[in-house]
């Protein structure tokens, strides 16, 4: 029986909430899920941050799911970006000082991945990210340097998205430095009910094309 823990997660006085799972065969890698806007009902429970954690431990990779601050069980409030993208590097820390060696490789979904994304150059440890309906033009001032990276990136993008118009994913896309890949979901809305497996598998795929 498949076996995930809940633990605390500490940022300076802030404690996470999240949900770790420890592969038995893959040592060597450790996705972080970053979640959507807690202001709009976002949490680790989301259909895609729960689609694609199940299917890495169904694939016994190695993964944490967290809830940014206010949200669930973890302590304090929303701050606009700037406490949630010190709650992913916590995170990222966390992964870093307790299971040595191992790469980290980030995937968020739309705020989760504006934020989560944010901090590809936080560490060398970290190998690269999943965008799952990045807001490209929400806090651009704030992400410009640090989206910008040379790590193997993925983006993706329903072409039926209302929060994220696929004009303006082509816009930005263009600006991303390479190595980077796009994944367009034909029929998908910004929420991706039906297309939880797709993304999952697309994601895992790129994964451990990294290896």
């Amino acid at each position: 029986m498949v076996k995930t823990h809940n633990i605390i997660i500490h940022n300076d006085q802030i404690e996470l909430e999240a949900e770790i799972y420890e592969s038995f065969s893959i040592k060597d890698i450790f996705v972080l899920l970053c979640h959507p806007d807690p202001r709009m009902g976002g949490n680790f429970h989301n259909n895609i941050i729960s689609g694609i954690f199940k299917s890495l431990i169904s694939n016994d990779i190695s993964c944490l799911r967290f809830n940014f601050r206010g949200v669930g069980k973890s302590t304090g409030s929303f701050s606009n970006g700037e406490g949630e993208l010190r709650d992913v590097k916590s995170c990222i820390d966390f992964v870093i000082e307790t299971k040595e060696g191992r790469k980290i490789f980030l995937v968020g979904y739309s705020f989760g991945a504006l934020i989560g994304c944010a901090a590809i150059n936080y560490n060398d440890k970290i190998i690269g990210f999943a965008a799952i309906s990045l807001p490209f033009e929400h806090y651009a001032q704030k992400i410009e340097n640090l989206t910008r990276s040379d790590k193997p990136k993925l983006f993706v993008q329903g072409d039926n998205d209302n929060f994220v118009p696929l004009s303006n994913f082509y816009k930005y896309y263009t600006s991303y430095q390479e190595p980077k890949n796009s994944l367009i979901i034909k029929g998908a809305d910004h929420f991706y009910w039906g297309f939880e497996e797709k993304i999952a598998s697309e994601i895992i795929k790129f994964i451990l094309s990294l290896k």
